[in-house]
């Protein structure tokens, strides 16, 4: 009896440290999701290498690890759908979810960086790419140029 009590309490705190990790990382994980899709959807095309490197990145972040894969890519498909739609519309959703993480330095320079690194997975770092992760930058009140942008 004393095993099962232990075992369970165990396995109960891991539950609650994984929903407070979720809590804690949401806004990282939608800023992410929409700068994903913000920098796929600048040259017209999100990209198989583009999914890819996402997932990837999805599947080794500590701060998003603690998220289903499915819930991430579902909040990434929202976004691109609001790019679909118009544009304009999807650019101003997705930097309404980056903006939350502005004043968090840590989150948004690692989000910067993750963002650049999905622009150039596909070989092909181009202007436009470029210029939304400009954008971001100075949504979340980060020089560029700190980012070689």
């Amino acid at each position: 009896m004393l095993e099962w009590l232990k075992t369970n309490a165990a396995k109960a705190r891991e539950t609650l440290a994984t929903e407070v990790s979720k809590l804690k990382n949401r806004t990282f994980m939608e800023a992410a999701a929409n700068g994903f899709a913000l920098i796929s959807a600048a040259d017209g095309e999100v990209k198989s290498e583009e999914k890819m490197k996402m997932t990837g990145f999805i599947n080794n972040s500590p701060e998003l690890k603690a998220f289903n894969l499915t819930d991430v890519i579902k909040v990434f498909n929202d976004a691109c759908s609001k790019f679909e739609f118009d544009f304009q519309i999807g650019q101003a959703e997705a930097l309404k979810a980056i903006s939350k993480l502005k004043g968090k330095d840590g989150e948004a320079r690692l989000l910067v960086r993750v963002c650049i690194a999905i622009g150039n997975s596909d070989g092909n770092f181009d202007d436009k790419e470029k210029a939304a992760c400009r954008l971001i930058c100075l949504e979340l009140g980060l020089n560029p140029a700190d980012f070689e942008l």
